[in-house]
């Protein structure tokens, strides 16, 4: 009768070892599964459109859907808020340039500021009727605005002619710029709706050009 094959020890050992390999990496594989799972996260139930039930989210789809929420927060609200009252000043300096100011060049300038912040206020006020707000509310003080000027400063603007009301246009405005640009940078960290992003990002980009525009007219 044949004898069987014997398999020497190292054999044996090699076997086993193979063998304990291939249940290692099922072990990782499993981890590693187990793993994605945990950071996906849970599910989440998001009410549904009215009339509609509950839907079930993934948590990256409630992440996204969240990203994607632009409803406005309290600051898009009060810089729309302030920012009409802020350029309304503004305009109201600019109102007296064709009468009082020797510069052409302020002049134009006057002109390009009243073009630009006359149509931002509509936008403004219109946002802010689509979203169900008041044009005024929450007691914003002008004097507690960056940039405004006091109205000590605007009766000696209205008092000045020629040359003198040039600068004192100029240095008012510069400020009544730098303030503006303060506010719209604030809401662009914290605000929330992607409208009133844009419109800030508009106050900081034509704003800073003339600010520089200004500074060369001094």
């Amino acid at each position: 009768m044949p004898s069987r094959p014997t398999l020497s020890r190292a054999s044996l050992v090699t076997a086993s070892l193979t063998s304990l390999a291939v249940l290692g990496l099922g072990a990782c594989d499993s981890g590693s599964d187990t793993g994605s799972a945990a950071a996906a996260g849970p599910s989440v139930i998001a009410p549904g459109e009215p009339g509609e039930g509950n839907r079930t989210l993934s948590a990256e789809e409630a992440e996204k859907q969240r990203a994607d929420d632009d409803s406005p927060n309290s600051a898009d609200v009060s810089y729309a808020r302030m920012m009409i009252q802020h350029h309304a000043q503004a305009l109201e300096m600019t109102e007296l340039v064709p009468e009082q100011a020797e510069s052409g060049q302020v002049e134009k300038l006057a002109e390009r500021i009243s073009a630009a912040q006359g149509p931002e206020i509509t936008a403004m006020k219109g946002w802010l009727k689509n979203h169900g707000e008041k044009e005024s509310g929450g007691g914003h003080d002008h004097a507690s605005m960056p940039g405004m000027a006091t109205e000590a400063q605007l009766e000696k603007l209205r008092a000045a002619k020629g040359k003198a009301f040039d600068q004192l246009f100029l240095k008012l405005m510069i400020t009544h710029h730098e303030g503006a640009i303060t506010m719209a940078t604030d809401v662009k960290s914290q605000g929330n709706n992607v409208q009133v992003e844009e419109m800030a990002d508009d106050v900081v980009a034509q704003q800073t050009s003339e600010i520089s525009r200004m500074r060369g007219m001094l």
